[in-house]
C-alpha cells in the first residue's frame, strides 16, 4: 500500500514555520530564575493539629535507614553551618501527589559527612535535622502548558500559536508543627517554594 502524502500549500507551511519558530523562541527564553518566578499552584493545607491534640502524639525521632561515606575530608570552615543544620525540628511532611505515602530520600548535605537515606512518614508530626525538612520544602517541579494565544498580528492578519505557559508545583512539604516562629529557615521559609 503505497499512499500518497498530502501536498500542504506553500503559505500554510510559512504559517506553521512561524508558530514553531515563536514556540522555540518562547522555549528558549524559559530560564530557571523565570521558572521560579512562576505562579505556585494552591493547594489545600493539611489540617493544623491543636496544642492539645500535639500533646497526644509521641516524638517520632526520625534517623536514617542507611548511610553511604562519601570518603571526603569534612571542610572545617562550614562546621558552624552543619551544627545548625543538623538540629532536629518538629514538623510534618506531605506528599502532595500520592496522598499518604512515605516519602523516600537520599540527602548530602556536606561533603564529608556522606549520603543518608531517610524514609519519612507522610502527615505525623517528626523530629528530623533541619537539613531533611529543608530537602523536601525544595521538592517541587514546573509543569509547562500549551495555550492557544494571539501570538503576532500583521495587519492581514492574525497569526494563532501555541505560548508555553509554566506554573510551579509543591510535589513535596514540610511544615513546622507549632504555630510560632519557624525554626527552619526563618519566618518566611513555609511561605515560598524554596527560600
Amino acid at each position: 500500500m503505497n499512499e500518497k502524502k498530502p501536498k500542504i500549500p506553500e503559505k500554510e507551511m510559512d504559517k506553521l514555520e512561524q508558530q514553531f519558530d515563536k514556540f522555540d523562541e518562547d522555549v528558549k527564553q524559559m530560564t530557571l530564575d523565570r521558572m521560579n518566578a512562576a505562579p505556585k499552584q494552591e493547594t489545600e493545607s493539611p489540617t493544623k493539629l491543636s496544642s492539645k491534640e500535639l500533646s497526644k502524639e509521641k516524638d517520632i525521632y526520625l534517623k536514617p535507614d542507611r548511610k553511604i561515606s562519601d570518603g571526603q575530608k569534612f571542610n572545617e570552615k562550614f562546621r558552624e553551618d552543619w551544627n545548625f543544620q543538623k538540629e532536629y525540628v518538629h514538623f510534618r511532611a506531605y506528599h502532595k501527589e500520592i496522598l499518604g505515602d512515605t516519602i523516600e530520600m537520599w540527602t548530602h548535605p556536606f561533603g564529608g559527612v556522606g549520603a543518608e537515606f531517610w524514609k519519612i512518614p507522610s502527615g505525623k508530626p517528626i523530629w528530623a535535622p533541619r537539613y531533611v525538612a529543608e530537602q523536601i520544602k525544595k521538592c517541587y517541579y514546573h509543569r509547562l502548558i500549551m495555550e492557544e494565544k494571539v501570538t503576532s498580528s500583521h495587519g492581514m492578519g492574525q497569526f494563532y500559536g501555541s505560548m508555553a505557559v509554566d506554573t510551579t508545583i509543591q510535589r513535596l512539604d514540610a511544615e513546622p508543627v507549632s504555630p510560632k516562629r519557624s525554626m527552619f529557615m526563618g519566618e518566611s521559609a513555609f511561605k515560598g517554594a524554596a527560600a
